[in-house]
């Protein structure tokens, strides 16, 4: 039986009731991407991140032990969920939450300028975009950028957002409204230019 066929629920009870290990990787893999793109772009830090991603996992293999997962069809919010207080504890620890800084960003614009191949130079284009966007995210609120981080970077549905949030869908969806308003505010005001060649 090719175990990544499985849904969700059927990987958690052959986890849990027959204690497969291959079941909990299956889990792993299939939202890996996912968790980790969330986590990382909360700490903006590979290492801490790594760390709180591992700790997400063993909270979430106790967890399903201890059956306390219940939410059928609701996985990655439950996960992201056990991530987000494990974030939060953490900031908890350290006894500050994360700054958002004005300061310019570290890196050059003028840096892009000479790379002579077509290709290349797109590729660097777009990846000082990503950049780009991805300052001007950090910059947002943290509700409007959480809502964007869980959207965009995660690929959750609104229904999960406001699930995850413990929010209407409604302010989930008024939540992303002003973050992509906010960031069009900035895209102008730093005259930055989305548009690859």
């Amino acid at each position: 039986m090719d175990l990544k066929n499985l849904k969700d629920q059927e990987l958690v009870k052959l986890f849990v009731e027959k204690d497969s290990s291959k079941a909990i990787e299956v889990l792993v893999e299939r939202y890996k991407k996912q968790l980790y793109s969330y986590i990382f772009f909360q700490l903006k830090n590979e290492e801490l991140a790594n760390d709180i991603f591992q700790e997400t996992f063993l909270k979430v293999i106790k967890s399903l032990k201890k059956r306390k997962y219940s939410d059928e069809n609701k996985l990655l919010a439950w996960i992201i969920r056990i991530a987000h207080n494990l974030i939060i504890d953490h900031y908890r620890s350290i006894k500050k939450m994360p700054i958002v800084s004005n300061n310019k960003p570290d890196y050059d614009l003028f840096d892009l300028m000479g790379t002579k191949e077509k290709s290349i130079e797109k590729e660097v284009i777009s990846e000082q975009i990503y950049k780009n966007v991805k300052h001007l995210v950090a910059l947002l609120p943290q509700e409007q950028r959480e809502v964007i981080v869980m959207r965009h970077y995660v690929g959750m549905s609104f229904k999960e957002i406001a699930e995850q949030a413990d929010i209407s869908i409604n302010t989930a969806l008024g939540r992303m409204r002003y973050a992509l308003i906010n960031l069009r505010k900035m895209i102008a005001e730093q005259n930055i230019d989305l548009l690859v060649g």
